[in-house]
């Protein structure tokens, strides 16, 4: 019975010891932290900004304005009274006949009227070629803050050529006449075709001497290994692991021998609930030489709060709302 109680109060403080450290681990990995930001202006990293400026993102081309990653977004970002864009950040998808074209999702239903065009749902980008996506309405979707669908009813001939899908060359065409800006570009595609991706993106960034003013990004590991290998002067993002291991080193301190083969951290704040838009984090990359720059940031305090402890880049939906908050170098 001794025993018994032993072994009883035993579990009961060890579950209790458990309790209490898991306990600290969340508020640690969830709090805000209170280290004062750094000073950044000696900073060798060009991505990195003075201390109190950030650079102004159009995440997906300021998708909230206007139909996303359309030339009609481009057009209205740079053609803006009330904003100047420091970056433009776009995705891309290759067409089936192997061109790069802006869109963030595999599919096109979300965006465009493909389910009426084509009589079917699920139709993937991959699937069609640049012609056939070029009778896509990419505005169809599209709903302004008063709810209205402005281009939903356009189809055929009736759609205007800002609306249509833009190909990576035409976006940097016109973006590379319109003025000198930075690039943030996600590869959607895996495997072989995510591999073809980069090497047509390489190309296309060397042809508009635009290659160390852009960060290519992905979520696929092997088209990470593909760049670093192939394309070892593309600057890139960390990818989902690489972030894993980083946050874990700056929570503990510990130094990474190698370095990193990444120049940013392009990461949420807190989406997967750990809180990656702390002071400590963005300090733990400055000291290390590596930009902070975080998405999809649309509330202006919260934009504020980024500024305050030194993010280097914000991409927002609301471009206009960000440049009223924003310090820009």
């Amino acid at each position: 019975m001794k025993l018994l109680k032993k072994l009883l109060k035993i579990t009961l403080c060890t579950v209790l010891a458990l309790a209490l450290l898991a306990g600290y681990l969340y508020w640690e990995v969830t709090r805000k932290t209170p280290n004062e930001p750094i000073a950044t202006d000696d900073a060798a990293n060009p991505l990195i900004t003075p201390l109190g400026t950030t650079m102004l993102s159009g995440h997906r081309s300021g998708g909230g304005i206007a139909p996303e990653n359309t030339m009609m977004a481009l057009k209205n970002c740079v053609e803006s009274e009330e904003y100047r864009l420091d970056v433009f950040e776009f995705d891309i998808h290759l067409t089936a006949d192997g061109v790069p074209v802006l869109i963030h999702d595999g599919t096109l239903d979300r965006t465009s009227d493909a389910a009426a065009v084509f009589g079917a749902e699920g139709v993937k980008v991959g699937d069609k070629t640049l012609a056939e996506l070029k009778t896509l309405n990419m505005g169809a979707k599209f709903v302004a803050d008063d709810g209205a669908a402005p281009f939903a009813g356009l189809s055929g001939d009736a759609v205007p050529e800002e609306l249509r899908i833009v190909t990576l060359d035409e976006a940097l065409a016109y973006l590379e006449q319109s003025g000198t800006y930075h690039y943030i570009i996600e590869i959607k595609n895996s495997g072989e075709t995510g591999c073809q991706a980069a090497d047509l993106l390489y190309d296309t960034l060397v042809r508009y001497d635009a290659l160390q003013r852009t960060v290519v990004g992905t979520f696929h590991n092997e088209i990470t290994a593909y760049v670093d290998t192939t394309y070892p002067d593309m600057l890139r993002s960390a990818g989902f692991d690489e972030v894993i291991e980083f946050y874990i080193r700056s929570l503990l301190k510990l130094e990474k021998k190698d370095g990193w083969n990444f120049v940013a951290l392009q990461i949420p704040t807190t989406k997967y609930t750990v809180n990656l838009g702390t002071s400590r984090l963005v300090n733990y990359a400055h000291e290390r030489d590596i930009a902070v720059q975080y998405w999809t940031i649309n509330d202006p305090g919260e934009m504020a709060y980024l500024q305050s402890i030194g993010a280097d880049a914000i991409m927002t939906d609301v471009p206009d709302q960000g440049a009223q908050v924003l310090v820009q170098p």
